[in-house]
């Protein structure tokens, strides 16, 4: 959630890190600081609360050139929006930035007697005072110290002051990448901060100690052994993580979707297959479970209802999808012979994380879908399916939401294949229609402007509701969580078959629906559903197929997708939604890639 970044090289640190942050902006935060080592060793700490931009005013008045420090941009947990809060944290000889949550930092403040040394209101600080107190000159020393003391998840990156030049970082489940160039050593929270500077990376395994110096990367265990970092190459290039032209980072995302699903698909379809052979995933896995739960949070959750209303049916298997969150802290119906399917985009959701531990506790086969290559979720499941979808800026998920759709499909069908409930041209029939749905989502695009006039419809109504049945509830979530999400509009979707036992009482005059109503098989329950919307005064927009044949005066807008089969209506239908949230927040001018309150990558509890 939070964003770190830190270097220490010939160059200038303070427009690395000030270029790095912005870089970070779009993962959510509310302040913004720097730390620098100054030629005379003397580590000068800069904070500003709001934007990148106030830091970088704040940082004009600083002619002297500086060749080591630390950035950070906070998303507040412990504390207030102050300045006090904010990051780095100075705690005597020890300058510190923190992502994560400290749980015992009420049982440390007193066990070191801080209370009078604090100046805010945060864990960090407390972790700084307690790695000051322990320091004796040693920073690696220190450092695997304090990790014993420690509840939580966390990545700290820290100076010393009597260790100028150099940078010291460990972590616990908090992401934290590292890398050696010609031009220093560089470490963040998130690849595109050192996309500038360099390709080649590794991510800092957990609980290992990272020394930063000029000329070296250095890594060590907690016993304080040098160990050999994992070298990874970025598949990306810098342009994908920018703006190209469009107003906004979100906009962009939602174009790329077509060529997001190119990418997950093609190079893993053989002679007209789904095939996992290059990502090591043998058919025995897909072949011998006897159930599926797929664990994820928010659009990737969703991700999830839409894949078990499509695989349960078809392999006559039970197919459960948990919230991680609740997951986590139940005791799960799942043993040796469940597949546990993880979905997350950064490979870093705490909570997901959490699951997948839980997982392989009860034995489970552990499959996970990721975009990120090296992330924990990556690195700790028994299988992975990357998605290839290439850096996401905008908070709000479009193309990941969409690749992950395309990668549990492929599950579904592969198994499906092995599991003989598909013959082989059934199964080359699948991939087909699921290719099909790459033209389908280019010609929503082309709608955009239909969309955009519609939502004058939504932008002055504080409540809206989504309705459909079926796979299209499935939608529906995914349609109400975008729409709240960036344009603060209250939404909410419901099984249109569940309006009578309740929900109903909500609609008024003029409130606005989205319908979704594309499943031939409840095609004509879900128009009876909207008629008695619309009977209450609700204002309807339909969004359904070409041909499908509708009286007049059902909706008040409608907008159709092209023929395609039931199952593939998600990719078309996810454009219209996204589109639908997108203009809605553009009409409320408000921060479409960086909606209040939200941050891109969810690493605390």
């Amino acid at each position: 959630m939070c964003g770190i970044i830190g270097y220490t090289g010939p160059l200038d640190s303070k427009k690395i890190l000030l270029e790095g942050l912005s870089q970070l902006e779009y993962r959510g935060y509310d302040s913004a600081g720097v730390a620098l080592c100054m030629e005379n060793s003397h580590i000068r700490v800069i904070r500003h609360t709001g934007k990148v931009s106030n830091l970088k005013e704040g940082c004009k008045d600083i002619t002297e050139v500086s060749h080591c420090g630390l950035g950070h941009t906070r998303w507040a947990t412990h504390g207030g929006v102050t300045t006090e809060n904010a990051h780095p944290h100075r705690a005597g000889r020890v300058t510190l930035v923190h992502n994560g949550i400290i749980e015992n930092y009420h049982q440390l403040t007193t066990e070191f007697h801080l209370e009078d040394k604090l100046h805010s209101e945060t864990d960090t600080e407390v972790a700084a005072w307690v790695l000051d107190h322990i320091y004796q000159g040693d920073p690696i020393e220190a450092i695997a110290k304090l990790v014993g003391h420690l509840k939580g998840s966390y990545s700290f990156c820290m100076m010393f002051e009597d260790h100028p030049g150099e940078i010291y970082a460990i972590r616990n489940v908090s992401p934290l990448v590292a890398a050696y160039t010609r031009s220093g050593s560089f470490l963040a929270s998130d690849l595109t901060a050192l996309i500038p500077y360099t390709r080649q990376y590794f991510v800092v395994p957990e609980n290992h100690i990272v020394k930063l110096t000029s000329y070296q990367t250095q890594l060590f265990d907690l016993d304080q052994k040098e160990q050999e970092p994992e070298l990874l190459e970025v598949n990306w290039n810098t342009e994908s993580a920018m703006k190209n032209g469009f107003p906004h980072f979100m906009l962009k995302e939602i174009h790329e979707q077509p060529d997001a699903l190119k990418n997950t698909i093609l190079p893993r379809l053989v002679k007209g297959l789904p095939d996992f052979t290059d990502d090591q995933i043998p058919d025995d896995v897909l072949k011998n479970c006897n159930q599926i739960h797929v664990v994820a949070c928010g659009t990737a959750m969703h991700a999830g209802m839409a894949a078990r209303a499509l695989i349960e049916p078809l392999l006559r298997i039970p197919v459960s999808v948990s919230i991680a969150s609740e997951f986590r802290y139940e005791e799960p119906l799942v043993d040796d012979k469940t597949l546990v399917i993880i979905i997350s985009q950064s490979g870093e959701t705490i909570d997901t994380l959490a699951a997948l531990r839980l997982a392989k506790h009860y034995g489970s086969k552990t499959l996970s879908v990721v975009n990120v290559k090296g992330s924990t979720i990556a690195r700790e499941s028994d299988y992975v399916l990357y998605t290839h979808a290439g850096p996401e800026i905008a908070v709000a998920s479009t193309k990941a939401y969409s690749v992950q759709l395309a990668a549990l499909y492929m599950i579904g069908c592969r198994m499906a294949y092995v599991r003989e409930c598909y013959s082989k041209d059934e199964a080359r029939d699948f991939m087909k229609e699921l290719l099909d749905a790459i033209p389908a989502m280019e010609a929503m695009l082309e709608k955009k402007e239909l969309v955009k006039d519609l939502v004058s419809h939504l932008i002055q109504k504080p409540d809206a509701f989504f309705i459909g049945r079926g796979l299209d509830y499935a939608f529906s979530l995914e349609g109400a969580l975008k729409l709240k999400e960036i344009s603060y509009i209250h939404a909410e979707a419901y099984a249109a078959g569940e309006l009578k036992h309740g929900t109903i009482a909500l609609i008024t005059d003029q409130v606005p629906v989205i319908a979704i109503a594309t499943q031939e098989k409840v095609f004509s329950k879900t128009i009876s559903n909207i008629r008695e919307v619309k009977a209450r005064g609700a204002f309807v927009i339909l969004l359904t197929k070409e041909n499908a044949q509708i009286e007049k005066g059902v909706s008040d807008i409608q907008i159709n997708i092209p023929d395609i089969n039931d199952s593939f209506t998600v990719f078309p239908i996810a454009v219209i939604l996204q589109l639908i949230a997108y203009y809605a927040s553009v009409g409320k001018n408000l921060d479409v890639d960086q909606p209040r309150n939200l941050a891109k990558s969810v690493t605390v509890e």
